[in-house]
């Protein structure tokens, strides 16, 4: 994939999230999918983000950054989002948090195949100290 078309299926993928289009995923998602070194594949990866729209019904992808080098693509993304209950081992019950998360994807076959995720849960405590 060239980088305007990488970059092109990246957000595309951000919207069917957003829109919680699970049966679109599969256009996005490779069936072998791995997130942080586990084997998820398709079904496993779509439960994944099932649970955190559960655990976080407000939940948005916001692109803040975006750099792609085919097939890698690294994004920032920002949340502004209020969890139920406990989030990241975090007392978070029902309060409005902001946080970023730093993610890397491998594109194999023009879809996700490795996701490398970091969520900076240092900005989350420091807003509920």
């Amino acid at each position: 994939m060239n980088k305007r078309d990488l970059e092109a299926a990246y957000r595309d993928y951000i919207t069917c999230l957003n829109h919680q289009d699970w049966a679109s995923l599969g256009q996005f998602v490779h069936d072998n999918a791995h997130h942080n070194g586990r084997r998820l594949g398709l079904d496993g990866y779509r439960a994944m983000l099932k649970a955190d729209y559960e655990q976080i019904p407000d939940l948005h992808f916001n692109i803040e950054l975006l750099a792609v080098d085919s097939p890698h693509v690294a994004c920032r993304l920002r949340f502004d989002v209020t969890p139920k209950g406990s989030f990241l081992g975090l007392a978070v019950d029902g309060k409005k948090v902001t946080f970023c998360e730093n993610a890397f994807y491998l594109f194999c076959d023009n879809k996700i195949q490795e996701v490398w995720s970091v969520v900076d849960k240092t900005a989350i405590e420091a807003q509920l100290a």
